[in-house]
């Protein structure tokens, strides 16, 4: 996922915002569809494009009048405490005005873009001008423990109060708060857990790490034993005891064995911090300060004098999403599959596919293959993510329906490797083709249907014969994928004659060839016409049932669908 989404609305703009993207690094420039070349990523609407950001809490950078980026976030704008960056740029580069995200470095991201293009950034937060230093907005490694005393605390300090400073705080020794050793207003750095003063401001820095492990190894394949709670639960008693604060917690850490374990994984959701896989921690001048026995785990405590750098500890949890990218065309790859695709390490698939998700790569390294060998492809994508990677295995259409997504979970069934047990994994769906073949036509999938694979390649003719009959008999609408090949010729045939021993040689029959991408074809015959040469391996055939119908609409084309209330 991007880390900042720089937005622009015209060619004349893409200059100024690849100059503003140089103090940027990790920026993805996403641009009209319709009216710029040479970005990153396309977009068709723009209002609905940077709601979706917003919702992901990706920081917004839009070339564009400040009046555009209001109208389109104004409706989902409800609490500011959870608002992303949003900054407003001239097309000409000549002005930079922060919007909305105070409170997350709204201002900061303003400077530094102001500074690429060697103007002054337009700052109206009156703290931030009078004391050069967002009170409200900490940087990386603190946490403000009471944002909600800010605002007052702010007003104070504009109206002439001193402020006197416990802890190290280098950014404000740095700024040009009235300091004073004594005052009313006080800010405080701690790990400590405390009943916070009135007319104080806590900050937390991430100097916390906590190891958790079990008192035992898990057997190969399990994932945990169901005490999630538990270990939550007495994790918060051993901070409670030791009047420490949670904010404090810059990370969790685990050895390989036990990264699978879900009550540890449990420890990295709840408290939303990232759970790293390290042998030891020897290295990394922390200093251990407690360890405790607890709820069937081992809890090792470590502190250190300054904010943790997490990522630089142990290795990343791998992560490994099998995606399907639809039938072809862009406008059927779902968000989810795209901002993976976007954001991966490593691809791993069919060459075929890969290069049809090629606009979509960022760098990402290929790792290609031929179609026939699903379980070495599933293996490898499995290994890179133990190694902690993140990894995307792409299929077409969608890859629960035959497609990667079976093979990689067979291939964790078959083969039981502990070193993937520390993998997360996620399938996402993507479009099917028989789906978008229907769409095209009306909806003969209306009612029930099924889908059979004519490729007796993993599986035996016989058994194919078997559940085509069976599906005849029910009157499934049916749908068929791998229909015929360079070295399979007869299958459809075959195929044809025995769904006519049930079925009437009058039922419509869809054949859409390459839907979705350049050259698509969609013809309709009856199941009567239908010969193996109508079809090859990228076809999609839908037989259609006794109940399924075609409509003509006056002046309008011909429709088929399936009615969902049978007569």
């Amino acid at each position: 996922m991007a880390k900042i989404a720089v937005l622009v609305l015209n060619q004349a703009s893409v200059e100024t915002a690849r100059r503003l993207m140089v103090a940027l690094p990790d920026a993805v420039l996403y641009g009209s569809a319709k009216r710029t070349t040479g970005v990153d990523v396309s977009f068709e609407h723009f209002k609905p494009t940077v709601q979706e950001l917003f919702a992901q809490n990706i920081p917004i950078v839009g070339l564009c009048a400040a009046g555009i980026l209001i109208r389109s976030l104004a409706s989902v704008l409800d609490n500011k405490q959870h608002e992303p960056a949003v900054i407003a740029v001239a097309s000409d580069g000549s002005a930079v005005v922060p919007l909305l995200g105070g409170l997350h470095g709204a201002n900061e991201l303003a400077s530094s873009i102001a500074a690429a293009l060697s103007i002054t950034p337009a700052i109206t937060t009156t703290g931030d001008l009078l004391f050069r230093t967002a009170l409200l907005s900490p940087p990386a490694g603190y946490v403000l423990a009471n944002p909600d005393a800010g605002k007052q605390f702010l007003a104070d300090c504009i109206a002439g109060e001193s402020v006197c400073i416990e802890g190290d705080a280098p950014w404000l020794a740095e700024s040009a708060l009235p300091v004073s050793n004594v005052a009313r207003l006080k800010v405080l750095v701690s790990d400590q857990s405390i009943d916070i003063p009135i007319d104080t401001l806590v900050y937390c820095p991430k100097s916390l790490v906590l190891g958790v492990q079990r008192e035992y190894p898990l057997p190969s394949g399990k994932r945990g034993l169901g005490d999630e709670g538990l270990l939550l639960a007495a994790i918060e008693s051993l901070f409670s005891e030791h009047l420490l604060s949670l904010l404090s917690l810059a990370g969790v850490v685990t050895t390989k064995i036990f990264a699978g374990d879900e009550g540890i994984r449990s420890v990295s959701h709840n408290y939303k911090i990232p759970l790293r896989i390290c042998d030891s921690l020897a290295t990394h001048e922390l200093n251990e300060v407690i360890q405790k026995d607890l709820a069937g785990y081992r809890l090792t405590l470590y502190q250190s004098a300054a904010p943790v750098d997490i990522q630089q500890i142990g290795q990343p949890l791998g992560k490994l999403w099998v995606v399907g990218t639809g039938p072809g065309s862009a406008a059927w790859l779902t968000p989810e599959v795209k901002a993976v695709l976007e954001n991966t390490t490593d691809w791993v698939g069919y060459t075929t596919y890969l290069n049809q998700a090629e606009p979509w790569r960022r760098g990402q390294q290929r790792h290609d293959s031929d179609n026939r060998v699903e379980l070495d492809r599933a293996r490898l994508a499995l290994n890179l993510a133990a190694e902690g990677r993140s990894v995307a295995v792409i299929s077409s259409g969608d890859p629960g329906i035959y497609a990667m997504a079976a093979a990689v979970l067979e291939a964790i069934d078959r083969d039981r490797n502990p070193e993937w047990d520390c993998i997360e994994l996620q399938i996402c769906p993507g479009v099917s083709a028989m789906q978008a073949a229907a769409a095209l036509v009306g909806a003969p999938l209306g009612h029930d249907f099924c889908v059979i694979s004519l490729s007796d390649i993993l599986k035996p003719w016989a058994e194919i014969e078997r559940r085509l009959e069976l599906a005849a008999q029910g009157d499934f609408v049916i749908a068929l994928y791998n229909p015929i090949s360079s070295q399979r010729t007869w299958q459809l045939d075959q195929a044809i004659e025995l769904l006519l021993r049930h079925r009437s040689a009058e039922v419509p029959v869809i054949l859409a060839k390459d839907v979705g991408r350049p050259g698509q074809r969609v013809i309709t015959k009856t199941l009567g016409t239908v010969v193996g040469s109508d079809a090859d391996m990228r076809t999609a055939i839908l037989i259609g049932s006794s109940k399924t119908r075609i409509i003509q609409q006056p002046r309008q084309k011909t429709w088929i669908y399936t009615p969902r209330h049978y007569e």
